[in-house]
């Protein structure tokens, strides 16, 4: 039997780890319900790394996402993705495989369709197509045009803690390879300048009889200037055939041209 490639077992769901990695509250996969403000500028960058057993990926990704309208934001990812992976070949033996490239391009948006509804959280909607600018024969991605809808709800918990919660479904090049998605998050002010994260996530695939991957993260967020944020975090699986470790360190710099407009 052929072992599936490490960098194929995830981007064929699409969204952990990689998939809308360029549109999440770094350092987390799960999202808040907050867009830019108008007239603003955040960019992302980061690097990221997963292992598991004799496979492992790793890479950096990079986005700018702008406040395009009032609780509306457009973004624009991508990154470059490193490979290596272990395949059975026709004989039966184990070969390791290195692969490495671009990955695919994702844009989307944010509208937060909710400010505060009767139960004090905030709503929004993302959507988000993928382009296929990643090499599918070496296994760095879907080789097809995927898209995501997820809707994302926050909700302050205290003055210095809130969280998150995200439910969402991909179509990962068309009706075969859809995938459910969901997770909830916490954040907590710990200093005026430190915060701590935490989340559990979880895909499936919604064929019958397909595992859950469940996985877990927790980090920090550090504020050293105004408008710039470092962050970092490691995580690992919970249930089914996800990476033993997550580890993923970057920065937010939010920034504007010509003022915050009303």
């Amino acid at each position: 039997m052929m072992r599936r490639p490490w960098g194929m077992r995830l981007l064929a769901a699409g969204v952990m780890v990689w998939g809308d990695a360029a549109f999440t509250g770094r350092p987390l996969t799960v999202d808040d319900a907050d867009p830019v403000d108008r007239g603003q500028f955040e960019f992302e960058a980061g690097a990221s790394y997963e292992r598991d057993a004799d496979n492992w990926e790793g890479g950096a990704t990079f986005a700018l996402t702008y406040g395009f309208l009032p609780r509306l934001e457009l973004g624009i990812g991508g990154g470059i993705v490193s490979v290596r992976s272990e395949e059975e070949n026709a004989a039966g033996t184990l070969q390791t495989r290195k692969e490495s490239g671009f990955g695919d391009l994702t844009v989307g948006l944010k509208w937060q369709v909710v400010e505060a509804c009767p139960l004090g959280a905030r709503h929004a909607l993302a959507l988000s197509v993928k382009a296929p600018t990643a090499d599918e024969d070496q296994g760095l991605g879907s080789g097809k045009t995927d898209a995501d809808v997820m809707w994302i709800a926050s909700r302050p918990l205290s003055d210095k803690a809130g969280v998150h919660l995200n439910v969402g479904h991909s179509w990962i090049g068309g009706p075969d390879a859809n995938v459910l998605h969901y997770g909830v998050a916490l954040d907590l002010q710990l200093t005026e300048t430190v915060q701590w994260v935490g989340e559990v996530f979880a895909e499936r695939e919604t064929f019958r009889g397909a595992d859950t991957v469940a996985q877990f993260s927790a980090g920090f967020r550090w504020n050293p200037s105004e408008g710039l944020t470092l962050d970092i975090a490691a995580g690992s699986k919970i249930h089914g055939d996800g990476p033993d470790i997550t580890v993923t360190a970057g920065l937010t710099w939010a920034f504007g041209v010509g003022g915050n407009r009303p």
